[in-house]
């Protein structure tokens, strides 16, 4: 069908649609690189063109707003009344017709392996869990198969999702880079099948004993190069995923340094496909803690003669009433640029609502501030 209108001329429209299939479309325009308007301009147009389309549950409908060619709005207003269905209904069905003609993509295996990105810094309490678990819902939300692995002692990522820790006598993470686990490690993973991201998003839980790995890779004969014991130890989950996110300890330890031996840029693999996120907050301690970071890095760079790639900082818990501290800090990470900022998240309840409830922040609460920053960091690192 030939459309007697341009393209480029278009008019605001707004109606209607379900929280649910606001997010479904909005998470599959990103997928295959689709700007909203015209997935939904897409739609109406093939809407238009058949007649036999199932009813949509709209009860509960949140506002929605888009772009349409100038006409085709008329155009399509006045076939949903010659339809006996309301502009609602048809918008709706015409989306879901858009979603069901273009299925998400299917991603071929990396020859370098799952990408790998840790989230560190030197300082506690700057929201790497929040935001590394917050990130890695995003990708999964794309539609990239990503494991969560939560290799802070202290195990808050397991915690606020709702699981338990690993027992001390259970096989771990720990007892698999130490040599003294039996079975696979993809035994422990744990699916989350929740919001827009199931079966595509697992966490390979925290474990009660991991305070003593850096003593006991410090002692143990099984582990001959400390640094490479935690790339040894996912090696195997590498073939099941596209991302592989760290959750890694405050500690300049030996802990530290194996996840940033993972991060590395491996032979074959693009500068900035893996590295490092490190969430700060508008503070000065966490400018310190980054220097501590900093140098952590370089020093191991030079002495495993490896690149360690910085992906960027992401600003956390910011809130521009807090006055001069906070927007000057701001301005002061931003002038860094190298490392850029790549997300601003703001200081807001649903993320501290999630943590409560044990729930997941993009399941939540989908369409909150701090779940679209969470989405600004994935599309940060897979462009």
């Amino acid at each position: 069908m030939t459309a007697p209108y341009d393209p480029d001329d278009r008019e605001k429209v707004v109606s209607k649609l379900p929280a649910q299939l606001r997010q479904e479309l909005k998470v599959r325009a990103a997928q295959l690189n689709v700007d909203i308007k015209d997935a939904v301009t897409e739609g109406i147009e093939a809407w238009r063109s058949g007649t036999d389309h199932r009813p949509v549950d709209t009860s509960g409908g949140g506002p929605f707003a888009t772009y349409l060619p100038t006409g085709l709005y008329a155009q399509f207003k006045n076939d949903c009344k010659a339809r006996g269905v309301t502009y609602t209904q048809g918008l709706a069905q015409s989306v879901r017709l858009w979603l069901d003609t273009h299925p998400a993509p299917r991603r071929a295996p990396r020859p370098t392996g799952a990408r790998r990105i840790i989230f560190g810094n030197q300082k506690g309490g700057v929201g790497k869990t929040s935001t590394a678990a917050g990130t890695a819902q995003a990708l999964a939300e794309l539609g990239y198969r990503t494991c969560l692995v939560d290799f802070d002692p202290q195990g808050h990522l397991t915690k606020q999702l709702g699981y338990d820790l690993l027992g001390i006598e259970d096989p771990s993470l720990a007892k698999h880079m130490l040599g003294e686990a039996k079975g696979e490690l993809d035994e422990l993973l744990v699916p989350i099948d929740e919001g827009s991201f199931s079966g595509r998003l697992f966490l390979l839980p925290a474990c009660k004993d991991a305070f003593l790995l850096d003593a006991k890779l410090a002692t143990s004969r099984h582990v001959r190069i400390k640094e490479t014991a935690l790339e040894k130890a996912l090696e195997s989950l590498e073939k099941d995923f596209d991302f592989i996110i760290v959750d890694c300890p405050p500690s300049l330890g030996y802990s530290m340094d194996t996840a940033l031996y993972y991060s590395r840029t491996r032979e074959g693999e693009d500068e900035g496909s893996s590295g490092v996120l490190i969430p700060v907050l508008a503070e000065d301690s966490s400018a310190d803690a980054y220097d501590m970071l900093y140098d952590q890095i370089q020093d191991l760079s030079g002495d495993m003669d490896v690149d360690i790639f910085s992906l960027g900082f992401i600003v956390n818990m910011y809130d521009s009433r807090k006055g001069f501290i906070a927007t000057s800090s701001l301005d002061s990470w931003k002038q860094i640029g190298d490392p850029p900022v790549i997300a601003v998240v703001p200081e807001l309840k649903e993320q501290r609502e999630a943590v409560r409830l044990k729930q997941p922040l993009l399941a939540y609460a989908p369409e909150s501030e701090q779940s679209e920053a969470m989405r600004t960091i994935a599309m940060g690192i897979t462009a």
